[in-house]
């Protein structure tokens, strides 16, 4: 017998692994609410110029959720990614106090 035969006999004859394929599990990143918070001072067409600009919202769209906005002190202008959402309350925050109204933005994990 050779020594070639030998090794392999020595390592239990032939292969016989299983080859797997293991797919990476890629997890969906997290989402969070960009939210305008009600004040008695920011006009409320500036809410709405607001979200038709950083949110792309439509007129119609825009006044219903600073209608929801005005009327329960809160309502959401979307769902992003964190650093798209981190990006907007800047955008907004910055926006509103360029135009010395005290309108508040912030987001939440969803």
């Amino acid at each position: 017998m050779s020594d070639d035969r030998r090794r392999g006999d020595e390592d239990g004859g032939v292969g016989t692994g299983v080859i797997t394929k293991s797919k990476p599990k890629t997890k969906k990143p997290s989402l969070y609410k960009v939210l305008l918070l009600n004040d008695d001072y920011t006009p409320m067409e500036f809410v709405v110029h607001v979200l038709e600009r950083f949110f792309n919202k439509g007129r119609d769209e825009a006044t219903v959720i600073m209608l929801h906005v005005h009327q329960h002190g809160v309502g959401i202008c979307g769902l992003y990614t964190y650093e798209v959402a981190e990006t907007k309350v800047t955008q907004v925050m910055d926006f509103a106090r360029q135009h010395q109204h005290p309108l508040q933005c912030t987001m939440e994990r969803e």
